[in-house]
């Protein structure tokens, strides 16, 4: 984990002046802004705003609780939240899938001999949505992910009306997904997150 945090695109980011006392001192603050993968510590909040995202739109949620904590076992390194002054704004959790396209099982099987990394749920604090935050974040994952050896592609399903979203994120369209979920049908969407050598070889991997 040592290693994987210390790669660029995970390092703080400083927003904002360092805040002063009233007396003018310089006080120890925590980051403006730090991007990092999520420990299973972090859980209870994640799925506090996936909650908050997904219940009122969807009427379920990607992963639940004991799912997240599953995954962030598993594979923290194929997580990445955002905190600003220590509060998790937003996250997302990814695990390796070995096959072309989703199915049922890529919800909850993690597959360390995978090249595909299945993007389970990209979601905001509700305080902190409509300011582009789920763009960038996904833009710094896909960067982290250009940085891991094993990784060729990025794979997630997303309901019709987020594809544009994802389009925008270099995402494509494969087509429908075999998998639902309850009445839920989604569109699979890829990435490739291989052949990019020069940004990889600019980016400090």
């Amino acid at each position: 984990m040592p290693a994987l945090s210390a790669l660029p695109f995970l390092k703080p980011v400083h927003l904002g002046s360092p805040r002063r006392s009233p007396g003018g001192q310089r006080r120890h603050t925590l980051p403006a802004s730090e991007f990092r993968c999520l420990s299973p510590e972090d859980a209870v909040s994640v799925f506090e705003i996936e909650r908050e995202a997904f219940i009122s739109v969807s009427g379920d949620c990607p992963l639940h609780l004991d799912e997240i904590r599953h995954f962030l076992n598993l594979c923290p390194e194929l997580s990445l939240g955002w905190f600003e002054e220590g509060r998790l704004v937003a996250f997302i959790i990814g695990s390796l899938w070995d096959q072309e396209r989703l199915s049922q099982a890529a919800l909850t099987l993690h597959k360390p001999q995978g090249t595909a990394v299945h993007i389970h749920v990209l979601a905001v604090h509700r305080t902190f949505r409509q300011q582009g935050k789920g763009s960038i974040l996904m833009w710094r994952y896909l960067q982290y992910l250009r940085c891991l050896p094993f990784a060729r592609r990025a794979l997630l399903m997303c309901e019709d009306f987020l594809v544009p979203f994802y389009e925008k994120c270099g995402f494509e369209a494969l087509g429908p997904s075999e998998v639902t979920v309850g009445d839920l049908a989604f569109i699979e969407m890829q990435h490739s997150v291989r052949g990019h050598a020069f940004v990889r070889r600019n980016s400090g991997c």
